[in-house]
């Protein structure tokens, strides 16, 4: 099929809305401190060959062997203004894990997007993914956290550059989460980038699996993906999510048909394939109405995160905390014990809202077993390695599903240890702006 015709003066005329709402988005913001003071900028990790700002958060008295997550801001974002929307290290603080939120300079790229479409920045061990690769290698070694338990997730151009790191280093991520993102090799240049966010540059499943095998000698088992994506986005088109599960479909072997998860507002939809632990190896969120962005609910609930932003949407769902239950980072994500015909689901098993076990049952459907997300209700307290209390219904699903995330890991080989925004009518800078308009390296 003809991929649609792209208008690029809508696409110049979007990209200065994009520019002009995100500043006047942080003028609102009162240009708070990054972070709201809790990053620090760490130098002398690496040769930095992607000339990047490395800024981290680790919560005072972490113990070792702690999961480490690495969140990858958005085109015209910094580490601290990504941080304070998304509520990333407070969810850390809370829960306790190590934060790592590599940031763009303006002199890589005017717009501050991650340059997920040049090949010189998506080869392993060259340019700004060596740069995150050295990053999250010197976290790991100077605060002793676990190798098995590192995640990446990025927004837009973050998001593309998340996919980056999951084809370039499969060894080093054990899941990944890619918000408004575009699949690997989705473009090696400019223009190729900008077709792909306007038309997803759809192809076969196989031959996206097949950029990611030639991206490393890693041989698999492949990192878990979730994908996160706004229905009425302009700027990324949805069409891109469903090239990411391709990709990803393709890499796991993933032929089935995916089974609904648990809608957590009326316009979220969740659909989700499960391995043979019972846990997610991938997932998609679609959001009905959404635009450009990062799902967030700063209102909601006993502990709310984020705050509402330039492409900080406050939908009333909170992409973080769901995220961190895909990583096994909080108590949400419960897995489900495997009936006994495989490829068939009878009924399954799974731990409600109360913390109670109920049957449900749901259609068979022929391929690889799949079951239904469910969550378990938050702990009245939070749990810390130093409190050995007895389990309740609730602690107990959250162990469980960690000991389960543990089981994968150990299964899998250890870790080795954009353009211009000026004004005038240059045609070069006009369609740069675009591109980045366009989620390029969107922001």
């Amino acid at each position: 099929m003809t991929p649609p015709r792209l208008d690029l003066a809508d696409l110049v005329r979007r990209s200065q809305r994009l520019a002009l709402g995100s500043a006047q988005g942080k003028a609102l913001l009162g240009g708070a401190p990054a972070g709201d003071g809790v990053l620090r900028e760490v130098t002398g990790f690496g040769g930095n060959p992607g000339r990047l700002r490395m800024l981290a958060f680790v919560p005072e008295g972490l113990p070792p062997g702690a999961p480490l997550v690495v969140a990858l801001h958005g085109c015209t974002q910094t580490a601290g203004d990504y941080d304070r929307g998304t509520g990333w290290s407070i969810l850390a603080a809370r829960q306790g894990f190590a934060l790592l939120l590599p940031e763009q300079r303006q002199a890589n790229n005017p717009n501050r997007c991650f340059n997920w479409f040049e090949p010189a920045h998506t080869r392993r061990d060259q340019g700004e993914a060596a740069t995150i690769r050295q990053m999250v290698a010197h976290l790991v070694a100077r605060h002793r956290l676990d190798p098995r338990r590192i995640f990446v997730t990025g927004l837009s151009a973050g998001g593309a550059m998340a996919s980056v790191m999951l084809a370039t280093y499969p060894e080093v991520f054990a899941a990944g989460a890619i918000l408004a993102g575009l699949p690997y090799g989705a473009g090696r240049s400019m223009s190729e980038a900008f077709e792909a966010m306007a038309t997803g540059r759809p192809r076969p499943a196989r031959d996206w699996g097949s950029l990611v095998r030639a991206a490393s000698p890693h041989p698999g088992p492949w990192p878990r993906v979730s994908v996160w994506q706004g229905e009425a986005d302009t700027t990324v088109r949805p069409a891109n999510a469903e090239e990411i599960l391709k990709q990803w479909r393709d890499l796991h072997g993933l032929t089935g048909v995916p089974l609904a998860g648990e809608a957590r507002s009326p316009a979220h939809r969740h659909r989700l394939w499960r391995g043979p632990d019972g846990l997610p190896l991938l997932e998609h969120h679609a959001v009905t109405g959404m635009a450009h962005g990062v799902p967030i609910a700063p209102r909601h609930g006993d502990a709310p995160l984020g705050q509402a932003g330039p492409y900080m949407l406050d939908v009333g769902l909170s992409s973080t905390e769901a995220i961190a239950a895909f990583f096994g980072l909080g108590p949400e994500v419960q897995p489900t014990p495997q009936p006994s015909a495989p490829g068939w689901l009878d009924r399954i098993i799974a731990v409600g809202r109360d913390g109670g076990a109920r049957v449900e049952q749901t259609r068979s459907v022929p391929g690889p077993v799949h079951a239904p997300l469910r969550q378990a209700a938050k702990p009245d307290r939070e749990e810390t390695a130093a409190d050995p209390a007895a389990p309740t219904p609730r602690s107990a699903s959250a162990w469980l599903d960690r000991m389960a995330l543990t089981r994968r890991a150990e299964t899998g080989k250890p870790p080795p240890d954009m353009p211009d925004a000026g004004g005038g009518f240059d045609p070069g800078r006009i369609i740069r702006r675009a591109l980045k308009a366009a989620g390029l390296l969107e922001r």
